[in-house]
This record gives C-alpha cells, structure tokens and sequence, in this order.
C-alpha cells in the first residue's frame, strides 16, 4: 500500500490492515456480517447512540478487498438492495382536507408538531413529499426524524432532517473546523433535505415561524433519539427556482455555493446544479463544540 487508505473520513494504517487480516483468520467461519460486527467491537466504532457502525465498516471492508488488501470470505446471501428497489410513495387516494387554508398565523394556532418516522403516519409524510415537493420523496441515509405539523388536526407543513454530507467547503471554512474535528463531530450537524408547506395552505410567515419552532425543538429531540443533541442545522435552496426567503427571514445565513460535483465525484468537473447552502446556529458556542476534540 503506497500510502494510508482513506474511508469515508477514517485513515486506515498498514497496522490496521494486519490487524484486519488477523481478525479474519482468527474466525475462518464468520460470515462478512459476523467480521464486521467484530471489528466494529475492536475498534469501539459505534454511533453515539451505541449502536455498532456495522454498515460503514462493511463498506470498508470491501472497499479493502478490491484494493487487494484483504480476503473476505465467500458472500453467503445477495440480500435486495431496499434503497435501489424501494417504491415510490403512493400518491392516490390520499384522503386529507385540500379545502384552501387562507388565514393568518394567529388564527391558526395552537400548531403541533409529530416526529411521524416509524409511526403510523410516516407513510402519509412520505406520500405528501413525493407529491407535492418538486424533488419527490427520497428516503434518507442514516440519522433521521420526519415532521408532519399540524393545525387542529389538519396537516399543513412537512419537514424532514438527516445526516449532514459529509464535506461541504464553505460550511466547513464557516465553522472553522479542521479535518479531525469534522470527522469527530460531523453528527453534531443535522440537515434539512425536505420542508414542504402543503399548496393549498397560504398563511403568511407559516415558513419562517416553523423553521424557528424546529430550531428550538430539534436539538432536544435529536438527543433524545440518537444519544446527543445537534449544534448547527444547514439546507441546500436552488437559486433557480427559489431565493430561500424563509430561511432568511428565520435568521438562517448564506454560507455559499456548492461545487456542483456531488458527494462521490471522481473529478473536479461539474455535474450537478450549484446550490445556495444555509445554516443556521442552535447555540451560540457552535464553533467551540463542533472543534473539539
């Protein structure tokens, strides 16, 4: 190996390697599974939840073999790929009032908000994203909660936040933190992929108001599912089609551009619309807990 390898943010030794070796002819008849829940266990990589890092480790694992580093055993189970065949959301039928909900904040509160994944409402969150969002529904990668809000029993917003990516220039230069700090404490960041007022609800400052109820609620929440709070919330907006005024008028900043290049380019070329990125801090001491170490 010419130099360290490098896996989604880990730097991975030749003293690692050898260890992984050893690790796999310790259990000759250990599945892939098996291997890498036990080195998940050796290295004590686990999510702060507690939870074993066993699908990234699995990753790992493979990225290794087919750089010729490892051997792994005979794949036992070519189980479906969910996320590739996964169906789109159903759209039809969805039997909710669409009457126009023309009104001002005021009239329209007390409103409440249900964190809906894994309940009985995640589908209806779902099927209101695929229709009525012009990105559709896409099902997110790792940490996530889903928002369905609610006034008197009629739901008029959905939001939805996830896992951060996991290099973003002009977030990461914003924050101020070096590469070993990202890796430590990129999940103390939560993204906002989906926030979708539904089109027949036209109630002014609705947007704004909610995004900073979330701001006050998520950090809370966040920790009370996954085992630690979030420091700071980001969005992507396409200046194509929007100028993200509600995240301005919810005090949420300008951080930059994207490059256009995706999280798995293999070169510098652009391949995807350049997207404005906001942020916005959850606690004045941001930049001091997302640096440590």
């Amino acid at each position: 190996m010419a130099g360290p390898f490098s896996y989604r943010g880990r730097v991975v030794t030749e003293a690692d390697i050898e260890f992984i070796r050893r690790l796999i002819g310790a259990h000759p008849t250990a599945s892939r599974r098996a291997l890498s829940q036990e080195l998940c266990r050796a290295w004590s990589w686990v999510q702060p939840n507690g939870v074993l890092c066993d699908m990234v480790c699995r990753g790992l694992l493979l990225a290794l073999e087919r750089a010729g580093q490892i051997e792994l055993p005979p794949q036992r189970q070519r189980p479906p790929n969910s996320l590739a065949t996964r169906q789109k959301p159903p759209t039809a039928g969805l039997d909710i009032d669409r009457t126009p909900l023309r009104s001002s904040l005021g009239a329209i509160r007390p409103l409440t908000f249900r964190q809906v994944r894994r309940t009985p409402a995640e589908p209806l969150f779902n099927a209101l994203v695929e229709a009525h969002h012009y990105l559709g529904y896409t099902q997110p990668v790792g940490a996530h909660l889903k928002y369905l809000v609610y006034a008197d029993e009629r739901p008029v917003a959905c939001l939805a936040w996830s896992s951060p990516p996991f290099q973003l220039g002009c977030r990461d230069r914003f924050i101020g933190w070096s590469d070993a700090a990202r890796r430590r404490n990129l999940h103390l960041i939560a993204y906002n992929p989906r926030f979708l007022i539904l089109p027949w609800v036209f109630v002014p400052h609705l947007a704004s108001h909610l995004l900073g109820r979330m701001a006050r609620m998520l950090p809370g929440q966040w920790e009370r599912i996954y085992g630690h709070p979030v420091y700071f919330v980001e969005t992507f907006v396409d200046p194509e089609r929007f100028r993200g005024t509600c995240y301005r008028a919810a005090n949420w900043f300008v951080l930059g551009c994207t490059t256009g290049r995706g999280k798995d380019a293999w070169t510098r070329r652009r391949t995807r619309p350049i997207k404005l990125v906001l942020g916005y801090p959850l606690t004045r001491r941001f930049r001091e807990l997302l640096a440590k170490g």
